[in-house]
């Protein structure tokens, strides 16, 4: 049997790296930090739906410090306008003209909290910027950074002073995760490392630290690595056998007699995307039915509705989905 090649070899290790990094600062959500992972490789965008306190923010400045990435985060409130976010035009008083300044969503990884605490104009703004990866201010066209990618989150109970994302906006995102509470193991472990934080003293005073001031600056690994990282995700083999069961699920949920609205093609292609990057997570040059079954939620569940019936039934759209997955991968 020949033995795996270098560069896999290397990708393999920037990966691990990557893990052991967050695993020091953020107990858990190894879910989490493997979709984060996906997203990153296939360069789309992850949606997070979680109650507040499970670590989202932490998570991701973790992940971009490791990754040497630029980091920039924004709280979306119902105030907030296009031009907090993408940058505007301003008067120079001594010149006379006019100079650009850049926006928070001129960085690699921006976390944007609460988005649906914003007006439909400003998701408007984000999500077309994330599309196009560019963002016009005046008469000049600016491209973002590459890499570019946006981690949103939203609260799924409170729904005061919220506009839901449409489906066309929802659409956009990759991937959408829902996060769950950690396991009482693990919370036993978040309580014992926060109660070893100690103190840290600033000039005559103290103040207590906490888990922020435990991230490292240091990078695991170079540009480098994270470029050859995304030329092995694009390197995974994909049957053919694989490409028909995503078209298969994809279409069943267009005729679902429970579901008034099925996926569209962006569901198929991020279902696809996103198996080939987790099977490079996990070891693979080929995408396994496994990889499906394990994405489908995350990549089709945001894109799909139930009809009024089925939800006075009291039917949930994901019982629905493990259901076209069972009949279309067997």
């Amino acid at each position: 049997m020949s033995s795996p090649h270098p560069s896999s070899e290397r990708t393999a290790a920037y990966i691990h790296a990557i893990r052991e990094r967050v695993a020091k600062i953020v107990v858990g959500q190894e879910i989490v930090v493997e979709r984060m992972l996906i997203a990153l490789l296939t360069s789309g965008h992850l949606l997070l739906e979680g109650v507040p306190g499970l670590a989202k923010t932490l998570l991701v400045n973790t992940m971009a410090r490791a990754l040497h990435l630029d980091f920039r985060r924004i709280q979306f409130t119902i105030d907030l306008l296009p031009s907090d976010i993408l940058g505007s035009e301003i008067l120079d008083e001594k010149s006379g003209g006019f100079r650009t300044h850049k926006g928070p969503i001129f960085t690699n990884l921006l976390l944007t909290d609460e988005i649906n605490r914003a007006a439909p104009k400003v998701q408007g703004a984000l999500l077309e910027a994330m599309q196009e990866r560019k963002v016009t201010l005046g008469n000049e066209t600016f491209l973002l950074p590459t890499p570019f990618l946006v981690i949103a989150t939203q609260n799924p109970i409170e729904q005061s002073g919220t506009f839901e994302l449409p489906e066309a906006q929802l659409d956009r995102f990759m991937l959408c995760h829902r996060l769950v509470y950690p396991t009482t193991g693990e919370e036993e472990e978040i309580l014992h490392r926060n109660l070893n934080l100690g103190i840290q003293k600033v000039g005559s005073g103290a103040v207590a630290r906490t888990e922020f001031d435990l991230v490292s600056q240091d990078a695991v690994g170079t540009e480098a690595d994270l470029v050859a990282a995304m030329e092995a995700t694009h390197a995974i083999h994909v049957s053919e056998v694989i490409l028909k069961h995503v078209v298969d699920i994809v279409e069943r949920t267009r005729h679902h007699p429970d579901l008034e609205l099925g996926g569209s093609p962006r569901a198929g292609i991020a279902l696809l995307k996103c198996s080939r990057a987790r099977a490079l997570l996990h070891g693979r040059d080929y995408v396994v039915p496994e990889d499906l079954f394990a994405l489908a939620e995350d990549t089709v569940l945001h894109r799909i509705r139930l009809t009024y019936e089925a939800l006075a039934e009291g039917r949930s759209a994901t019982s629905v989905l493990q259901s076209i997955l069972e009949q279309s991968v067997s």
